[in-house]
């Protein structure tokens, strides 16, 4: 399992405003919201001048999208615990079997890894939680990409997301190998956007190819 690197970076960089439809966290300077497509988000100084009505506005839709994240969060619990406990047999203590919430500096990365047999396959989600709505990008590399990914160079993912707050994963490699699961924040380290996401990952052996069919 990765541990978040920590960054740092100047301490004059814009703070976020918000959207004054959606409530997301929106960047300085932005025109749209990148989640709802508002236009003329509020800038930090807009929300804090806002009149009391626009700011109430804003605090419910940001306790309503807190609101949705717990209730994936539970919901996701719920269902990798039913999958273990009923579900096709899964490995012991396997890495890629695993849940948790992880803070990401801007322009790092936290990490999952662990072997998958051809066949195997890996399943999951991500959403992040603080800031709510902000985006992260996963790429999936086996062992010698991952050595050129360590080493600076230009490696070739096997699986991507593109950024975005919430999604589901779903890899399945023809080849035994370590695969490394990478957590991106794509943030610049001026923006200071440090992000937490909660991270939920599932080994499914392949029932037909292991000899329980």
């Amino acid at each position: 399992m990765g541990t978040p690197m920590a960054a740092s970076g100047p301490t004059d960089a814009p703070e976020w405003g918000s959207c004054r439809f959606c409530g997301v966290a929106v960047a300085a300077g932005a025109t749209k919201c990148g989640i709802c497509g508002a236009d003329h988000p509020l800038s930090a100084t807009e929300v804090a001048a806002a009149p009391r009505k626009v700011r109430r506005w804003l605090g419910l839709t940001r306790a309503f999208r807190t609101l949705i994240v717990v209730v994936v969060i539970v919901g996701l619990a719920y269902a990798i615990g039913s999958a273990v406990l009923n579900g096709p047999p899964a490995l012991t203590n396997d890495p890629l079997t695993t849940a948790g919430t992880y803070t990401i500096a801007p322009g790092n990365y936290t990490m999952i890894s662990g072997e998958i047999t051809g066949g195997d396959y890996v399943t999951g989600n991500f959403t992040t939680v603080d800031p709510v709505g902000v985006n992260i990008a996963v790429a999936v590399y086996n062992l010698s990409e991952w050595s050129s990914f360590e080493a600076g160079g230009t490696p070739t993912p096997l699986y991507t997301v593109a950024p975005t707050y919430n999604a589901h994963l779903v890899y399945a490699p023809d080849v035994t190998d370590t695969y490394y699961f990478v957590f991106t924040n794509p943030y610049a380290p001026s923006t200071h956007l440090t992000i937490g996401v909660y991270i939920a990952t599932l080994y499914n052996p392949n029932v037909a190819n292991d000899g329980f069919a």
